[in-house]
């Protein structure tokens, strides 16, 4: 099924950019703009930018005056508002209604496919157009950014497409809100295969070098001058502070990194201790 993007009365033009972007993301690049506020916002430079490298859904897109013109080769039509309308298309989630659109295109896929197998005289080839028709498209209204869609465009419409979120802040700008549109249709239609291939598995840490028990010993004397020094520890009564340490450290089995390190934290307590010892 054809599908078509609709852009009505949009203002801003980096929308027109991020829409493109959108789109092709996505696969999709039939892109229409009705009424723009800038005639040449296809080349403004706002646009370029916000396409993001998505200028083929840009040189392809076509500016025209009315929405009349816009819907050319549609079957069926998908406005986009929060709110609903009185007397107008039902107000539908976009999963839901695409579920249920693309459930009638595989029925009629298959029955037309029948239809023609079963007329005397068909070849392969009608069978394969009979199933395949090339008429069908979808089309996706997106009004302006500050008044949204009129209502008449909207009664246009066979549904009226709400996308679910936070009731108390819901507004998404166009870019936003036609990615999430494009992102759900083209879900429905099959999707995209996501690669499956195994990410390169990142290197292995070198291992750790531990350290030997002459480290650990001058560690640890590092570490006592550093406690004397704080008053921490009494030279002429230690008790069994410094071999608890030693054990403590023993059962951690302390690699030469974390020495270093030890005995940077040793080494700046003297340089602190020393610095006030002179004031």
């Amino acid at each position: 099924m054809h599908t078509r993007f609709i852009l009505i009365n949009t203002s801003h033009a980096g929308n027109v950019g991020a829409a493109a972007r959108a789109m092709k993301t996505m696969g999709f690049d039939d892109l229409v703009l009705v009424a723009p506020r800038w005639a040449n916002v296809l080349r403004r430079e706002e646009t370029i930018q916000r396409a993001s490298g998505a200028l083929d859904v840009l040189d392809k897109c076509r500016i025209v005056d009315t929405l009349d013109e816009a819907l050319d080769g549609l079957t069926h039509l998908c406005a986009t508002a929060m709110t609903p309308r009185d007397f107008g298309p039902p107000t539908v989630a976009p999963r839901e209604h695409f579920e249920s659109l693309s459930k009638v295109e595989r029925f009629s896929h298959i029955a037309r496919g029948l239809e023609a197998d079963l007329t005397q005289g068909s070849s392969a080839g009608e069978v394969v157009e009979a199933a395949n028709p090339a008429q069908q498209g979808i089309g996706f209204l997106f009004g302006s950014e500050r008044f949204g869609m009129r209502n008449e465009d909207v009664y246009r419409c066979h549904a009226c497409l709400s996308i679910p979120s936070n009731p108390k802040f819901g507004s998404l700008n166009i870019g936003a809100a036609l990615q999430v549109i494009a992102y759900e249709w083209r879900l429905a239609l099959g999707g995209f295969p996501v690669d499956a291939s195994e990410p390169m598995p990142a290197p292995a840490p070198a291992p750790a070098v531990m350290a030997d028990a002459a480290q650990v010993a001058g560690m640890l004397t590092h570490l006592e001058q550093s406690l004397v020094a704080l008053g921490f520890l009494d030279p002429a009564a230690p008790k069994k502070l410094m071999p608890r340490l030693n054990q403590l450290f023993n059962r951690a089995g302390v690699t030469q990194e974390e020495i270093h390190i030890l005995r940077g934290i040793a080494k700046a307590i003297l340089q602190q201790s020393a610095g006030k010892g002179q004031a």
